[in-house]
C-alpha cells in the first residue's frame, strides 16, 4: 500500500522553500521521499506530495506537523490530508 500526504500551498516560493528544506519537525525521520509541484500559471501555488511507509507514520507525522506551528507561517489551501492510493496506471 502507498500512503501519501498531499498538501497545496499559496505561499511564495523564496519563503517557503527554505523553510520546508530545514525540516523544521523532522520529515526526513519519518518520510520515505516527496514531491513538489508549482502550478505553471502560478509558481506560488504549490502542492507537495511526502511519501510513508504506513497509515500511521502519516497520521503522526501530521499531528506533529499540525502542533509544531510551522504551517501557520504560511496560507494553507489543502492540508495536510493522508492518502492511500485506490488505483494506479501508467500510460
Amino acid at each position: 500500500m502507498t500512503v501519501y500526504m498531499l498538501m497545496n500551498f499559496d505561499a511564495d516560493w523564496d519563503e517557503w522553500k527554505p523553510v520546508f528544506d530545514s525540516d523544521p519537525v523532522g520529515r526526513r525521520q519519518v518520510a520515505k521521499g516527496h514531491s513538489i509541484a508549482r502550478s505553471v500559471d502560478n509558481p506560488n501555488d504549490i502542492y507537495l506530495r511526502t511519501e510513508y511507509d504506513s497509515v500511521e507514520d502519516a497520521k503522526a507525522f501530521r499531528e506533529r506537523l499540525l502542533a509544531s506551528g510551522v504551517l501557520d507561517r504560511f496560507n494553507v489551501k489543502t492540508g495536510p490530508t493522508v492518502v492511500e492510493v485506490a488505483e494506479q496506471e501508467t500510460y
